[in-house]
């Protein structure tokens, strides 16, 4: 076995381990466990700064963002995102790049112990041992500590207020766009879900938000009001101006807290993506200065046309053209339609479709309604993914005209809707389940190492 087999193997036990605990899905709102196993680590998030990001949609890309930013000011980053795509490493980057199998494996086996006594009291306490995101987020913790890494930039698992993340004292608070979604834990209305969101808000922090409902805004304003030194909203402090969409990205201006930026590239599709650029500048400009220093030109210049965002708006092929959109929300789906439409002029392409059993299926499917000539639904390997063949009845009652395929196997799935696509010259969008992406991006590079 060569050695980076066996690392490979190691770190597989990692995910092994973890994922005997509760699972990601099913969050506790606590944080009493997380805080007690991080005290008893001898608290490693308290030993690097934290821009703490949540939100309903653009978390990770806005993540991604603020950190290649910060990189190219010459920091060294740590960059915490949920879920992972194809590898539990891609959680933990360090400047940029994910986790070391050997590193990871070997952080976990020094923390192990220290979580093995949190469980042991919690069980003691006739409470369930840590989960699956709490342990994560401990690993994650020391993980960046023992790098150690200057700025962490720390992505939300869900919620915030209960969120394990929230044992970290952010310097900036970012929203992202609030909607509904995970309304079985953090709510059932947009007020409710801003409350709990608004609770990575710590004493001194600066705060950055996205455009958000009015409803939503009014919540992270009266916690910023009692709470942060300042506030700062998209379309009032900030926004962004786009200037033209072109087969490989996107240009644009910036204006910000500190200034305006012109004429910028980003390879990435979807205005959305603009907005979520705007709002990670304006964290940055929060973070080094406050809000008043600028970004020197060149810097961020070079940070923007080197960003990349996994899994969202991807352009996997060219022929077929085919993208993979982990939208699995109705906001999610919504903005995807709306990027088809103004980034790719595409009309009626072929969709593959997943949702898992904890989304809104219908309002995902109405999201898509009219978009796709034809849909090939299937599921993901995921245990939480909804059968194809409900969601195929859910389908046949929304999508109207549109031709529906139901096929289990995604393999099948995917083969034959390349294979439509390709007859009929449209483009393939793969969306609705963050698993489903991940999946479809394992199953090329399968297909990629197969070919070498």
């Amino acid at each position: 076995m060569s050695t980076e087999a066996y690392w490979a193997e190691k770190a597989q036990s990692v995910l092994d381990d973890l994922l005997t605990r509760i699972p990601e899905h099913k969050l506790r709102p606590r944080l009493e466990p997380t805080r007690r196993a991080v005290e008893l680590l001898g608290d490693p998030q308290k030993s690097y700064r934290v821009i703490h990001v949540t939100g309903t949609n653009g978390k990770t890309s806005t993540t991604r963002f603020i950190e290649r930013i910060l990189r190219e000011l010459g920091l060294r980053t740590g960059r915490f995102t949920s879920p992972h795509l194809v590898r539990l490493n891609e959680r933990m980057a360090i400047d940029g790049e994910p986790v070391e199998d050997e590193v990871l494996y070997e952080v976990w086996q020094d923390i192990a112990p220290i979580l093995e006594i949190v469980d042991a009291e919690l069980e003691a306490a006739g409470d369930s041992k840590l989960t699956f995101f709490e342990a994560l987020a401990a690993l994650g913790f020391a993980v960046f500590a023992d790098a150690p890494v200057d700025v962490l930039v720390l992505e939300v698992g869900m919620g915030g207020e209960w969120d394990s993340t929230n044992v970290a004292d952010g310097d900036v608070a970012v929203f992202t766009p609030i909607a509904l979604d995970h309304t079985d834990r953090l709510g059932t209305t947009i007020p409710e879900i801003a409350k709990t969101k608004s609770g990575i808000i710590k004493p001194g922090a600066i705060v950055v938000s996205s455009a958000q409902p009015a409803e939503a805004l009014a919540v992270i304003a009266d916690r910023a009001d009692h709470v942060a030194d300042s506030f700062k909203v998209y379309g009032k402090d900030f926004e962004a101006e786009l200037l033209e969409t072109t087969a490989i990205g996107q240009r644009f201006n910036l204006k910000t807290l500190a200034g305006e930026y012109t004429d910028l590239f980003m390879p990435l599709h979807g205005v959305h993506q603009i907005e979520n650029l705007a709002l990670a500048v304006a964290a940055v400009e929060s973070f080094i200065g406050g809000g008043a220093q600028r970004i020197l030109d060149d810097v961020l210049r070079v940070a923007v046309a080197d960003l990349s965002s996994p899994g969202r708006l991807q352009v996997i092929n060219r022929e077929p053209l085919t993208i993979l959109d982990a939208a699995h929300n109705p906001h999610g789906a919504q903005s995807l339609v709306g990027s088809l439409r103004d980034s790719f002029a595409l009309e009626q392409p072929i969709g593959v479709l997943a949702v898992l059993g904890d989304k809104d299926v219908r309002g995902v499917l109405e999201a898509f309604k009219d978009v796709f000539a034809e849909v090939y639904i299937t599921q993901s390997s995921s245990p939480r993914a909804t059968p194809a063949d409900e969601i195929g009845e859910i389908a046949r009652e929304i999508l109207g005209d549109t031709v529906i395929h139901v096929v289990s196997d995604l393999r099948f799935a995917l083969a034959e809707a390349e294979l439509k696509a390709s007859e009929t010259k449209n483009a393939l969008i793969v969306s609705g389940s963050i698993t489903l992406v991940g999946d479809v991006l394992k199953i090329k590079q399968e297909e990629a190492d197969q070919d070498a």
